[in-house]
């Protein structure tokens, strides 16, 4: 016999212990709260997983750059290199710029004409570029010497050009050469750097065999420049003397410092001084004698009177005498200075004038005696003027030529 169902009792799911009479909204997030849980672990799981690959990468990455960097850039077996410019520092020889490629000591622009009527080549030094400093990053004060070689003739300096690696010149000079020395005739250009009371630094040489050029047309073309190491030995002997002129005044003040590189076999070296006017003998100087030195130190200054109106018509000469195995007195060398000059002694006295009152001191290399002469006689033969025996004054060069003998 069945029993009506009794409406006061309630199905519990299995597994529970629910008290009769609880509501089902107490139970029912149970199932929630564990999916929650299981969410939280992966993510945390996910989370630590991150954590241990950055680890990882980060001390791959030290590793990697612990290496020597040229060590990665070199591949065995591989005929490119994958390094970049910013690897490798070059060397100053190895960089080239410039129209052609520059070589490691720069390069040099000049024109040659060779006139067979007067037998003479025509040398246009145009100008250089590239030209390596004195340091990194620095500059320099560029002049160039020009000769021919094997003829030990006429030499012509470019005034000096301050501050430039790339020195424009446009100075032009004449060597007078016979057609059948041409062949075997080489043209040398020396580029110095010039400093005033040190040696002057070589920069780079040009050997050009006139034989292996086409002197019938005009020639200009850029030439490299050779290490400096080519050129031949030159002249040694030079003196340094400091140059200060007052316009004021009128005073000019010659201080002969020392000379450097004269020969052993030369005895009692000292220095004679001339000032020459308008072409003509005015006064002369000289220093006393050192005995026993080839590197004589004078330290003796002297004063002239020159008016500023006549300072560009004078010419100073400084002429290094010594007794040679003769034992007679001959010129060593002499140097020629004034509006008349060229090279450094133009830049020289240019400089005693551009600083007034300042004594400018300044090493020069000698030059032969005969050479200097010749350029004094090449300005043209002196004026006539009245005999000693009319100007007793003029004995003691006390004044000037104009003012001893008044006409």
């Amino acid at each position: 016999m069945g029993h009506p169902p009794d409406t006061h009792s309630v199905r519990t799911p299995a597994g529970t212990t629910a008290a009769p009479g609880l509501t089902p909204d107490l139970t029912t997030p149970i199932p929630w709260l564990r999916w929650a849980l299981v969410a939280a672990a992966v993510v945390a799981g996910i989370l630590l997983a991150s954590c241990l690959l950055c680890t990882v990468r980060c001390c791959h990455r030290g590793r990697r750059r612990k290496r020597p960097r040229d060590k990665e850039a070199v591949v065995p077996g591989t005929a490119e290199l994958t390094t970049t410019t910013h690897l490798v520092q070059p060397e100053l020889g190895n960089v080239a710029s410039g129209p052609g490629g520059a070589q490691q000591w720069g390069r040099l622009q000049l024109s040659l004409e060779y006139n067979s009527g007067s037998q003479e080549i025509r040398v246009g030094l145009k100008q250089a570029a590239d030209l390596r400093p004195r340091a990194p990053g620095g500059t320099a004060d560029p002049y160039a010497r020009l000769s021919l070689s094997p003829d030990a003739g006429r030499v012509h300096e470019t005034k000096v050009r301050r501050g430039t690696l790339c020195p424009v010149f446009e100075e032009t000079c004449s060597f007078h050469v016979l057609p059948a020395e041409l062949p075997r005739t080489t043209l040398r250009v020396l580029l110095r750097d010039h400093r005033r009371l040190s040696q002057h630094r070589p920069m780079g040489v040009l050997s050009l065999p006139l034989g292996s050029v086409d002197l019938q047309h005009v020639l200009e073309l850029w030439h490299p420049l050779g290490p400096p190491a080519a050129a031949e030995p030159e002249q040694t002997e030079e003196l340094c003397f400091s140059l200060r002129y007052v316009p004021g005044s009128g005073r000019l003040t010659v201080v002969v410092l020392e000379a450097r590189g004269l020969s052993p076999a030369l005895a009692d070296p000292y220095v004679k001084i001339q000032l020459m006017l308008n072409q003509r003998k005015w006064k002369r100087r000289k220093t006393s004698a050192r005995k026993g030195t080839a590197t004589p130190y004078f330290n003796e200054g002297f004063t002239f009177l020159v008016p500023f109106s006549q300072i560009q018509s004078v010419d100073l000469v400084l002429a290094v005498w010594a007794r040679g195995p003769q034992l007679r007195a001959e010129p060593v060398g002499k140097v020629l200075l004034g509006a008349r000059a060229s090279g450094q002694p133009l830049q020289h006295w240019a400089d005693m004038l551009a600083q007034a009152r300042r004594p400018v001191a300044q090493w020069h290399r000698l030059q032969p005696a005969r050479e200097v002469d010749q350029a004094l006689a090449l300005q043209g033969s002196p004026e006539p003027g009245p005999p000693r025996a009319h100007c007793p004054r003029a004995r003691g060069n006390k004044r000037l030529p104009s003012t001893v003998c008044p006409s």
